[in-house]
């Protein structure tokens, strides 16, 4: 089987689907690897770290050609799909709820397509769920750009001239990026407090040293692992729960998102008007509409003397190790759907059913195809 990986064409996007390293490991399973030229390029990967390993680099055209699986971390495009042959295997982050559009396009290529953020939430799944592995480098990377931005310093500091108290952090959502934010903040130094609509993060949440401000919770559930969209009764008294420490925060961390939806509207306009003079907040869901009123998506707003910076804190501002995580949750995929190298299609396993939405020019609804 050969394995094509594609250099990523979005704007801004630096990370690679598959590493050398990993690649290696591919190869050394019986795998034939083709890369396209300088896809790597942005992670520190050269070409010739490829052809070191045993993989081929090819031009572009030709590992669409040649490869029987095409791997990517975004969405094919409407540029891809032109070089996509009928019977070839698609995987990559295809976020197939909010694109059907794009399915039915996959569908009359004749293709095959697996959604890797369609990742089932179970023990077996873990090691192959890149919203997981890159949603950790994310919380991390959101401490370091909010300390950044910040005017203050996070840890308590005694000095002859005075002692500087330490920063107040305000997480939202406590997720796997959450909670790398969490310890990432505490690791700094700040005081750090959380919230999140499942009463069942509050343990992990006080492992890490932050305080869990609780909200009754009145039937409102995780779906699956993830949060569901919260009612606007709860939504109400989260906000009068967590206002008090809100307007304390130095810095603001949300990280709540709903798959396939919208992000729920955690910090209105109004309470924005409440906070410090100075602080910051940074929004990771500002891709599906951000979880402040005001986030603008890649955009700094000060409003009320509030910087506000909407961004997903892409993974790819830490290209290297992103690319070298969401490589190992490949190989794993690909591992677990094959056996001598060939595809098993067993439908009854939950992985293959949940993350196969294209199935021979034939899109999937509910483990079954249309």
């Amino acid at each position: 089987m050969k394995i094509g990986i594609l250099k990523e064409t979005q704007k801004g996007e630096k990370r690679v689907a598959l590493s050398p390293n990993i690649a290696k490991q591919l190869i050394d399973k019986g795998f034939e690897v083709l890369i396209e030229e300088d896809a790597g390029a942005s992670s520190s990967f050269k070409n010739s770290d490829y052809k070191n390993i045993g993989a081929v680099v090819e031009k572009r055209g030709v590992v669409f050609k040649e490869a029987d699986v095409l791997v990517k971390i975004n969405p094919f495009d409407e540029d891809d799909l032109k070089l996509v042959n009928k019977g070839q295997v698609l995987m990559s982050q295809l976020f197939h709820k909010s694109h059907p559009e794009l399915m039915e396009k996959i569908a009359e290529k004749g293709a095959t397509a697996f959604s890797m953020d369609a990742m089932p939430r179970i023990s077996r799944a873990q090691d192959m769920d890149v919203l997981s592995s890159q949603n950790n480098l994310a919380g991390y990377k959101a401490v370091i750009l909010g300390a950044y931005e910040m005017t203050k310093i996070f840890p308590l500091m005694m000095t002859a001239a005075g002692t500087i108290t330490p920063s107040k952090v305000l997480v939202y959502g406590v997720g796997v990026a959450g909670l790398q934010a969490i310890a990432t903040a505490k690791r700094l130094g700040a005081v750090v407090e959380a919230t999140d609509i499942r009463l069942e993060t509050k343990e992990q949440a006080e492992s890490l040293g932050a305080k869990f401000i609780t909200v009754d919770n009145n039937g409102e559930q995780s779906e699956g692992g993830y949060a569901k969209e919260a009612s606007e009764d709860y939504a109400r008294r989260q906000r009068e729960a967590v206002n008090k420490s809100l307007f304390q925060a130095d810095l603001v961390i949300t990280t709540a998102m709903v798959p396939g939806r919208k992000s729920p509207v955690l910090i209105t306009e109004e309470q924005v008007k409440q906070m410090k003079n100075g602080a910051v907040i940074i929004d990771l869901a500002a891709a599906q509409g951000g979880n402040c009123e005001l986030s603008k998506m890649n955009k700094t707003v000060i409003k009320h003397g509030v910087k506000i910076i909407g961004t997903t804190i892409s993974p790819e501002s830490v290209s290297t190790n992103a690319s070298d995580l969401y490589a190992k949750n490949m190989y794993n995929f690909i591992i677990h759907l094959t056996e001598d190298n060939k595809f098993k299609w067993d439908l009854e396993d939950e992985i293959t059913d949940e993350t196969l939405i294209v199935h021979n020019g034939k899109i999937r609804k509910n483990g079954k195809t249309k």
